[in-house]
């Protein structure tokens, strides 16, 4: 099974389209905020989370649900791609329906190898997928430049470090993240 969450208007072909929102008319109406989600075990090998995961679990408690059932219905080796609007960008700003910055350095928690490191150096950050017994790892992750940023690269106004730096340093530099992460099982598997 190949899940598209939050589908909205954008249904694809060969996939199950769900949606909370029964006017888009999906395949399947959802609300991923109710808990537990629909689908069995290990039922799912591929899922979709476009412009929607910034949208879900507002309180903490909702969002490390959604990720435990994400994980619980993924079957070993699956993927997850979620596309985001970077949170540094005014298009997650200004939506007020935006309740939940999303980043790979965010979903790298949910990873138990990441954990591992983390506890080995003393680091702070909370081991959420040890906690959790969910096992996510952060396959890629890729940015889309602002338009401005980007046609300003293109004309050779700036280089490629000049972009690395303004990333981390300004706002409005990239407009989104796709983020591509693949499910382990059973978690804490080594390679």
């Amino acid at each position: 099974m190949r899940l598209n969450l939050g589908c909205g208007d954008k249904k694809m072909a060969g996939w199950h389209n769900v949606d909370k929102i029964a006017v888009c008319n999906p395949d399947e109406v959802v609300d991923l905020e109710r808990l537990p989600w629909p689908w069995a075990d290990n039922s799912v090998d591929e899922v979709l989370f476009s412009h929607v995961l910034e949208h879900l679990g507002q309180t903490p408690d909702i969002y490390l649900g959604i990720i435990k059932e994400l994980y619980r219905v993924c079957r070993d080796g699956a993927t997850i791609t979620i596309v985001v609007p970077h949170p540094r960008h005014d298009h997650f700003l200004i939506d007020p329906t935006h309740v939940r910055p999303i980043t790979p350095e965010g979903l790298n928690m949910f990873s138990q190898a990441a954990n591992r490191r983390l506890i080995a150096r003393g680091g702070a950050n909370t081991p959420l997928g040890i906690y959790l017994d969910v096992d996510l790892v952060v396959q890629s992750a890729e940015f889309d430049l602002d338009d401005r940023w980007l046609d300003r690269l293109k004309r050779g106004e700036i280089t490629e470090a000049d972009v690395q730096h303004a990333q981390a340093t300004y706002y409005n530099v990239i407009s989104q993240s796709i983020i591509v992460m693949k499910a382990i099982k059973p978690a804490g598997k080594t390679a």
